[in-house]
């Protein structure tokens, strides 16, 4: 048996922190830059297999692989939903990355807030729940209470990412091809967006909307006047 590459660890701990993974994105986040990422990641995953770190289901095309200590059914309902995760941390590399990314964090006993996803993107905690089902409008407004009730109790103030001077309250992103109609009364705000991506196109959107509503700079009496020279007789305005 060979000893573990620093790139064998990175897949196994991925396999277990995601649950579930199919070849193409392992493919992209281990093997990118490779002539044949594909290739090289089929070569390494059934070596990973062969030697038992792994597990493989071939009920996917491309198959779908699992860390050696998830137990989950290998044709389980929940593997789409682990694998709309992780296509929204692909989204989130591909946009620069993130500075924490964690699958279904717990903060409490059956009943706290369960988002799917806590992350830390652009210095900005944010919680992400992956919609792949309609929820009626009284169904989310009862996930989103559960956010409300978990800012109240102070759990998210004593977290480890918290900057030392201040408490920052994660912003909550719906992603689903539903939109729902929220009210503005919570203590964060809520983005809802049909995909990661489309969530950070509207924050480019939105500042170089801002950008064109500031009003140009004004002329202060600091500022020189402009200057006056006579041409033939006529008076010539130049403006700097």
């Amino acid at each position: 048996m060979m000893s573990l590459t620093k790139r064998d660890k990175a897949i196994i701990a991925d396999l277990n922190r995601f649950r579930v993974m199919d070849r193409d994105s392992i493919a992209e986040l281990h093997f990118a830059g490779l002539k044949n990422p594909r290739f090289a990641a089929n070569n390494v995953l059934l070596r990973l297999l062969r030697e038992r770190h792994i597990q493989r289901s071939t009920a996917f095309v491309p198959y779908v692989y699992f860390g050696g200590d998830v137990s989950m059914k290998k044709n389980s309902a929940k593997i789409g939903h682990f694998l709309a995760i992780l296509d929204v941390y692909k989204q989130i590399m591909r946009s620069g990355g993130c500075g924490m990314f964690l699958v279904e964090p717990k903060y409490g006993r059956k009943g706290t807030a369960e988002p799917d996803i806590f992350c830390i993107f652009r210095k900005k905690p944010m919680f992400i729940e992956v919609q792949r089902t309609v929820y009626t409008e009284k169904k989310m407004a009862e996930k989103l209470a559960r956010y409300e009730a978990l800012y109240n109790s102070g759990i998210i103030a004593q977290e480890p990412w918290q900057p030392a001077n201040k408490t920052v309250t994660p912003h909550v992103l719906i992603i689903s091809e539903q939109r729902y109609a929220v009210e503005p009364k919570y203590p964060f705000k809520v983005f809802q967006a049909h995909s990661f991506a489309e969530f950070v196109e509207s924050l480019r959107v939105n500042d170089m909307s801002t950008r064109q509503m500031e009003p140009t700079k004004r002329q202060t009496s600091t500022d020189s006047p402009p200057k006056m020279r006579s041409n033939n007789g006529t008076l010539t305005l130049n403006v700097k």
